[in-house]
């Protein structure tokens, strides 16, 4: 494994998404989305440097099934089935690759009529793209490897190291 981004670094990408989502939502309350597995440690530091009021919700989907590669096909394992119409909705996610997992889940959410959906992640992994989708909130742009720790995964282990690394 190779040291990708510190810790110091990780919590200064945070605490500007936390400021920047904070100053584009004043006065309002947003619903933070939060995809599970992986992003939940990204969702609570970030949780912690948002400013305004937060209902937090978890949803959580599949598709990499223990592989460095998605398949395409996108299970949604965990549906809260809440009411968001008319809420300002935030999915919050650990990386944008593929974008297949993010599609479903705009398609889920919009679905349900929210005020506005949008999308946070931690990383972008442009050159991975599959599908036309971006993120309107964006922590670090990263080249094509597959990454662990902070909350990041390969079959499970690696999720609970503090920095991210290459594998």
């Amino acid at each position: 494994m190779e040291l990708l981004y510190s810790k110091e670094h990780i919590a200064t990408e945070v605490a500007r998404l936390g400021a920047e989502i904070s100053s584009d939502y004043a006065g309002h309350e947003i619903v933070a989305a939060v995809v599970l597995k992986g992003a939940f440690i990204f969702a609570a530091d970030l949780l912690r440097n948002i400013s305004i009021p937060v209902t937090l919700e978890f949803i959580q989907a599949a598709s990499y099934y223990n592989n460095t590669r998605s398949n395409g096909d996108v299970e949604i394992a965990l549906d809260p089935h809440s009411d968001i119409a008319g809420k300002h909705v935030i999915i919050v996610e650990d990386i944008l690759d593929s974008g297949h997992t993010l599609t479903a889940l705009c398609r889920l959410l919009n679905k349900r009529n929210p005020a506005s959906l949008r999308l946070c992640v931690l990383l972008d992994k442009k050159e991975r793209r599959k599908v036309p989708i971006g993120a309107d909130y964006v922590g670090m742009e990263t080249a094509d490897k597959f990454v662990v720790g902070y909350g990041l995964d390969l079959a499970g282990k690696y999720r609970h190291l503090g920095q991210i690394y290459t594998i």
